[in-house]
């Protein structure tokens, strides 16, 4: 597929997602979209050269095009480790899609990315990236960066059985649970619907806590309220209808984290 096609293709699909969110059938101008990109590395030197990558010359190069903040991450607990987990906000799906080729006209970019984006098939710069492309729930609609210098963070995926049971889901956040977690002392930083990736349909959510035994603490406190064990007893938000896997990551920042 053509770029041009490609990204009015994305935009295109965009739409569609977000006519599902509340409140409108099309995106309020305020919504971000984001990228995530996900970094599969080997131990050893790739992992110093993507972090050296990501502070000198990727984050730097976002914020000069006003995508920020840019949330840099290790995965701490997780099947795939070691991987590092690269957030980028924006506000348009046509920033994110022709992002590649925007960053390849910036001078300064290229200049201090040479040693991981031209790194040679015999010492490459990593083992793979995967990247999924998302907009903002309307009842959440930018990034939320925490205070705390100590922080842990925790990303949850829901993927659904059926597109209606995902809009079920992503309502029931919209209408509620975002109130309920907020009320009871989870720490949201976004909320992101699935346009393009794997495991559609799905939403992914991050939340921030001081440590493991406050994100324990505070998990509990939310599945023990009233509110909370009411709305999930409603037949339309049975558990089994709108959501069909859960994945649990749990990263901390890395030093260059804008999040």
């Amino acid at each position: 597929m053509e770029r041009r096609e490609f990204v009015t293709s994305a935009i295109a699909m965009a739409g569609v997602a977000l006519s599902g969110q509340e409140g409108s059938a099309m995106a309020p101008p305020s919504l971000e979209f984001y990228q995530l990109r996900k970094y599969a590395l080997q131990t050893g030197p790739q992992l110093a050269l993507a972090q050296n990558y990501f502070e000198h010359a990727l984050i730097p190069a976002l914020n000069r095009m006003a995508m920020a903040p840019v949330g840099a991450f290790k995965l701490d607990i997780g099947p795939e480790t070691p991987t590092y987990y690269l957030l980028i906000p924006a506000t348009s799906v046509e920033m994110l899609v022709t992002l590649d080729t925007r960053l390849t006209e910036d001078a300064e970019f290229m200049k201090t990315s040479a040693a991981f984006w031209c790194a040679p098939a015999s010492a490459p710069a990593f083992v793979r990236v995967e990247s999924s492309l998302m907009s903002a729930f309307a009842g959440w609609a930018k990034i939320v960066a925490p205070k705390s210098d100590k922080r842990i963070f925790q990303l949850r995926t829901y993927e659904s059985a059926s597109y209606a049971g995902h809009v079920r889901k992503v309502q029931m956040f919209n209408e509620a649970e975002i109130g309920i977690f907020t009320r009871t002392g989870l720490t949201p930083v976004f909320f992101g619907d699935t346009l393009i990736g794997s495991g559609m349909p799905s939403l992914t959510y991050m939340l921030t806590f001081a440590d493991v035994a406050d994100l324990n603490a505070k998990w509990n406190v939310f599945v023990n309220d009233p509110a909370w064990k009411e709305l999930s007893h409603r037949p339309q938000y049975a558990d089994a209808e709108i959501v069909g896997n859960i994945s649990n990551l749990y990263l901390s920042p890395l030093s260059c984290s804008q999040i």
